[in-house]
């Protein structure tokens, strides 16, 4: 049966543990340039129905310099954005690459699409879920503070799909998250639900933060909800993670973003740009992280 990457839960524990040590170790064979096309005339088929930067390039990256090569395909350029059945894409395409991501609004949209692909799928985004992103976020912070387990990590801001994933990463890393959400803007009822006493919900960002060993948060408004800009302004305007809620973390917390941010909305300049950000590797990790993702999926398919 073809393993896919859709969310966290896909892959147990002790594996995504494996895959975390194994970013480590293919980014130090990065810096070295240490030689590892263990991948040569592989194709990834890349599947934007929504734009990026990092995903984009760091899975493209990824694709080089493991001696392969990655196709962007975009709904203007394929018979995706003009009706044809995801299903029949997926046959198709899944015929011709030897791994495919997807990047997109619905989260059923991948979940289809792996259903009828005879090759592994990657969830690159989707409205519910990011899971990409939080294999970079653990790498990060073991690269800094060694294993997250037993850690308290906090997410303020949007029950969006990084905060589900972050709860999906609470359960699958052992570590406790409390999460800080205006009303009305909580995470999906059954994934926090199915995380059970790994996290707590409420709508104080300052009780969040208390002792936190990571501090994570997100833009208020997402791609596709620019007209709730407005709106979501004045809802989220006491959960800008600044430095005095940074000062009620713990003395060593790192700061966490997965990038695009609005400085002065969602996170303040001195925060992001400040000495406990570690955004920048965060950001970096995405090629590492995302490597040993591909790696286990093409050398278990």
């Amino acid at each position: 049966m073809t393993q896919h990457f859709l969310t966290l839960l896909d892959i147990d524990k002790p594996q995504l543990h494996a895959l975390v040590q194994r970013a480590i170790e293919l980014k130090a064979m990065q810096v070295k340039r240490e030689p590892h096309e263990f991948f040569k005339n592989y194709v990834m088929g890349m599947i934007f129905d929504k734009s990026s930067t990092r995903t984009r390039v760091s899975f493209e990256t990824a694709m080089v310099q493991f001696g392969g090569h990655a196709i962007f395909l975009s709904p203007r350029d394929t018979q995706l954005g003009r009706g044809e059945p995801i299903e029949d894409s997926a046959r198709v395409l899944s015929r011709m690459a030897d791994i495919i991501m997807i990047r997109t609004f619905e989260h059923s949209t991948v979940e289809l699409f792996a259903q009828f692909s005879k090759v592994p799928v990657i969830n690159a985004l989707t409205d519910m879920y990011h899971p990409c992103q939080l294999l970079a976020d653990i790498q990060t912070y073991t690269e800094h503070r060694g294993d997250i387990k037993g850690r308290t990590v906090t997410w303020i801001g949007d029950g969006n799909n990084m905060c589900h994933s972050y709860i999906n990463a609470a359960r699958q890393f052992d570590f406790k998250l409390n999460i800080a959400t205006p009303k009305g803007f909580e995470p999906d009822e059954k994934i926090m639900t199915a995380a059970g006493d790994r996290i707590a919900l409420t709508n104080d960002p300052k009780a969040a933060v208390e002792n936190a060993d990571l501090i994570t948060t997100d833009v208020w408004a997402s791609m596709g909800q620019e007209e709730e800009q407005t709106r979501r302004r004045i809802a989220f305007a006491d959960f800008q993670v600044d430095e005095t809620i940074m000062k009620l973390a713990d003395k060593e917390a790192l700061f966490m973003h997965c990038l695009p941010a609005h400085r002065g909305e969602e996170v303040a300049a001195e925060v992001i740009d400040g000495a406990q950000s570690v955004v920048w590797d965060e950001a970096e990790n995405r090629l590492h992280s995302q490597k040993a993702l591909i790696e286990y999926l093409l050398k278990n398919h």
